[in-house]
């Protein structure tokens, strides 16, 4: 599994203040794993957009 969303995804955290939320677009329903098991303490959502791309939510908290 490619690391460089999950790695991507660290840095912009970063750069945001609590409560503000990050969108990731991504065609790997992996990374949607990924980023869940990374992320736990923030409130991540998803949703399918459209067949085989997903919507990733990242609230920072």
């Amino acid at each position: 599994m490619c690391p460089i969303p999950v790695l991507k995804t660290q840095k912009e955290l970063k750069t945001i203040q609590i409560g503000e939320t990050l969108k990731i677009i991504t065609d790997h329903s992996c990374v949607l794993e990924s980023l869940s098991g990374k992320f736990k303490k923030h409130q991540i959502t998803s949703s399918e957009v459209m067949n085989g791309v997903w919507e990733i939510l990242i609230t920072k908290s």
